[in-house]
């Protein structure tokens, strides 16, 4: 085998693996791509060549699964095309070091009869990595390629990250059917393998939760602003009033949702248009959920937020919204360089990407009280919060009974990019046993039910509301409890384990000589 093939070979593996995602959905490939870098893992001659295979692997899987991020950068950021693509041959580098450093460290601490359980646990640890470093990016997560099918019933037990380790582990249960010579280390641990496939299905009972007998009314309204006009002076007023116009047939409904800053105008100069939607959705019986930016000009701080409308609580005689109240959401896990810039006074200086418009805002808490809407409790993520399940349970309380993720997805065009970012919502209904709702921009607009199954979408690229009933649900999934610190210890110990195994043999060699 020459030096290179092994390479090619897991780029393409890499690649391929983006068909098990939104919207292609084939929940089996991660099986086989990973068996192929274990297998191809075990045949390394050296901790390094090792590493590079599981950096071959990533740059594949990053590269296409992510490539919808270069519409953004190429499209909005200024660079010339050079440019845009070293910096995106940068950021699928930076994430491909993370499969490389769990080829590294199973490499290291390789035990053959243990070759799942060690590279299951290595994987995990490092995507955890993945997802905290520098704010954190768990796009891509090998759990989201089970939301549909496979494993997906695991979901509301141990979270999307333990359905990834189980899958990590079924694929290199795989690999040692060509690894291990010993039949029962070839055949036991895909035994177990497959009787987690055959488990899933049958999990739901032990899931926590059940509908309820309580359903509400949405409307979703999806504006379809063009990115480009998005922050033009002289679009204001004719986007607020087709949000507005949109709105108006709709007021019936239970509640009603607009995505991610729909409202152009920052929040303290919206005032008059925000007090008569108020007025308005008050006098329907109804309340009106929008993104807005909010900009305190002494201190010079934005937030980006969700505010209320209308009715706080079902018997309000009055419209709960005034500039400044409590019934709102300001946004706290933001995006790199979208809105906030590292070493802003340094980088905003190099390139036209790193000085975008509102990409200086301020975080909001961490833990914040969940939105009260027309006497529903709704758990708010704006954008790529939602991919975050750590602060989704953060926030749950007894009280919550939807989470809601707004967003502006028209930054990634006509691309793999919004699908992705579904699946992933998608995955929270599953864990948390809530319904989910799904309000953008351009799309994909949606409604999740509490099973994680999509209720209603309309089509993307179009003005459109999307309205739909959805029954609520009650209890809580033990997921939401416990969430994935379990894993965390358990994944701990393996590495502890075999790391005191690896020392102690070599302690041994060295006095043997």
């Amino acid at each position: 085998m020459s030096q290179a093939l092994p390479h090619l070979l897991l780029i393409a593996a890499g690649g391929v693996t983006t068909l098990a995602f939104a919207p292609y959905t084939l929940w089996w490939l991660p099986l086989l791509s990973l068996a192929l870098l274990v297998f191809l893992l075990q045949r390394a001659a050296t901790a390094k060549q090792a590493a590079l295979r599981g950096f071959s692997f990533g740059l594949g899987w990053f590269g296409v699964g992510i490539s919808w991020v270069h519409v953004s950068i190429d499209q909005f950021g200024g660079l010339p095309l050079a440019g845009s693509l070293g910096l995106m041959a940068l950021l699928v580098s930076y994430l491909a070091l993370f499969p490389a450093l769990a080829s590294w460290l199973s490499y290291k601490l390789q035990r053959p009869a243990f070759t799942p359980l060690l590279f299951a646990a290595c994987w995990t640890m490092t995507e955890w990595l993945r997802s905290w470093l520098f704010t954190g990016f768990p796009w891509l997560s090998m759990g989201y390629s089970q939301t549909s099918q496979g494993l997906r019933d695991f979901a509301p037990l141990i979270g999307e990250t333990g359905i990834s380790f189980l899958l990590v582990f079924s694929a290199a249960a795989l690999a040692q059917l060509f690894l291990q010579q010993r039949a029962i280390s070839r055949y036991s641990y895909m035994f177990i393998a497959g009787l987690l496939f055959v488990l899933s299905p049958h999990l739901v009972k032990f899931n926590g939760w059940q509908y309820s007998d309580k359903q509400l009314s949405v409307a979703l309204v999806q504006g379809n602003i063009k990115q480009d006009l998005r922050w033009a002076p002289e679009q204001e007023w004719p986007t607020m009033l087709k949000y507005m116009d949109m709105t108006r047939p709709n007021f019936q409904a239970d509640l009603i949702i607009w995505p991610e800053a729909a409202i152009p105008r920052l929040e303290p100069v919206a005032q008059d248009f925000l007090d008569n939607l108020n007025r308005a959705a008050l006098y329907q019986n109804t309340a009106v959920i929008s993104g807005i930016l909010d900009y305190n000009s002494q201190t010079e701080q934005a937030w980006n937020n969700l505010i209320v409308l209308g009715k706080r609580h079902t018997d309000s005689t009055d419209g709960d919204y005034f500039y400044g109240h409590g019934n709102r959401y300001s946004k706290h896990h933001l995006l790199p360089i979208g809105e906030f810039v590292p070493l802003e006074g340094l980088l905003r200086k190099l390139a036209p990407i790193f000085d975008l418009p509102m990409s200086s805002f301020t975080r909001g808490a961490y833990v914040q009280p969940n939105l009260v809407a027309n006497s529903y409790h709704l758990l708010p993520a704006i954008c790529f919060e939602i991919a975050f399940p750590a602060q989704i349970a953060a926030n749950m309380t007894d009280a919550t009974q939807l989470l809601l993720t707004v967003s502006n997805d028209a930054w990634f065009g006509d691309s793999i990019g919004p699908h992705q970012h579904l699946q992933i919502a998608q995955m929270r209904a599953l864990e948390f046993g809530r319904p989910v709702l799904r309000a953008t921009n351009n799309g994909v607009t949606a409604t999740i039910n509490a099973s994680g199954n999509i209720s209603a979408t309309v089509p993307q690229f179009t003005e459109a509301v999307l309205k739909d009933e959805l029954r609520l649900s009650t209890g809580t999934t033990p997921y939401s409890r416990i969430g994935d610190k379990p894993l965390w210890l358990i994944c701990g110990f393996f590495l502890f384990l075999f790391s005191t195994i690896k020392w102690r043999s070599a302690k041994m060699v060295v006095k043997a000589i």
